[in-house]
């Protein structure tokens, strides 16, 4: 990678982070017949390749950083240092309904945040030995080549990405709506089953947009910071900037952005700090004093005014 020395050092680990987890999820890839499955809830299911990349992850990073925090899927934030103003997000296998299947669309998904702005990202794709990542003001690139969003500016010619509703408790019924909505103003709607590479396919300009709902912070982190650093914007369904605790994001060019804002802002549902903090905080105590790592998680929404985001903007305090 002739990137790779003008790389930001906390990029670079999370690079070497992300591939150490990539060579682990490949090789478990080969076997599917002797994977170990649980399930977390009804058709969310976790195996123990999720946890050994996590576990892989989590130490190259504390080995490097050892002061700094931890928001893992799969562990919460029991590692590393709970009260740091430097917050790694972990995703260690988005997609694992797919990687269960042998289908080959999911990828390990980092990213790094100081006082609750994303500053660096990686998203890995082992299936393709794909790279995309990001460092805050220095541009998004996808292994060596340099990411710009689509220039399509007319949503008739847009090919959307999004994600289906699947656990138990999801509205079927408002996400059919928005899908009719979108889809009878677009060219064309994908669900390949796994955010993280979802945005980063809407940075390299695949797809021209992406909206879902349901996502937490650790599924859209990274992908957030190499949209705008590939000139995309990233926001709620309102257009707001507090996406990663709302559990509703769009993305895409700037021109398209806007027009999906329009369709789904009437679909849009504030989620209070209490809600967000129950479902993304499994490591913390009661009474805890907030960590950056927490905030991340169960900060309270500003007020809900239409606001266009602007691309050097990562998901206000809750990046």
């Amino acid at each position: 990678m002739t990137q790779q020395a003008s790389l930001h050092p906390m990029l670079n680990v999370a690079i070497k982070a992300a591939r150490a987890a990539g060579a682990i999820i490949n090789r478990a890839s080969m076997d599917l017949d002797i994977l170990k499955i649980n399930t977390k809830s009804p058709n969310d299911f976790v195996t123990e390749v999720d946890q050994a990349a996590e576990k892989i992850i989590i130490e190259t990073l504390l080995q490097a950083y050892p002061d700094h925090g931890i928001l893992a899927e799969e562990s919460g934030r029991e590692h590393g240092a709970k009260h740091s103003e430097f917050v790694w997000i972990i995703d260690p296998l988005d997609g694992t309904t797919n990687f269960i299947h042998g289908l080959p669309m999911y990828c390990v998904s980092i990213a790094l945040a100081h006082r609750g702005v994303v500053q660096q990202a990686v998203v890995y794709d082992p299936t393709r030995n794909d790279l995309f990542y990001a460092t805050k003001g220095r541009g998004a690139f996808l292994n060596d080549r340099r990411l710009r969003v689509s220039k399509r500016t007319r949503l008739s010619d847009a090919l959307i990405g999004t994600g289906f509703p699947f656990r138990r408790g999801d509205n079927f019924k408002r996400y059919m709506k928005m899908f009719e909505a979108v889809m009878v103003e677009c060219a064309g709607l994908r669900r390949p089953g796994a955010a993280a590479l979802d945005l980063c396919y809407v940075a390299a300009g695949y797809y021209d947009a992406f909206f879902e709902t349901g996502l937490q912070p650790w599924d859209v982190a990274a992908g957030s910071l190499i949209i705008t650093e590939a000139g995309g914007l990233i926001g709620n369904f309102t257009g707001e900037s507090d996406f990663l605790h709302q559990r509703e994001v769009v993305a895409g060019s700037p021109k398209i952005y806007g027009q999906l804002v329009q369709i789904l802002a009437p679909y849009t549902r504030v989620i209070t700090a209490e809600e967000a903090g129950s479902e993304v905080k499994p490591a913390a105590d009661a009474g805890e004093e907030l960590s950056p790592a927490a905030a991340l998680a169960a900060a309270a929404p500003k007020k809900r005014a239409a606001v266009r985001i602007r691309k050097d903007e990562l998901g206000g305090e809750g990046a």
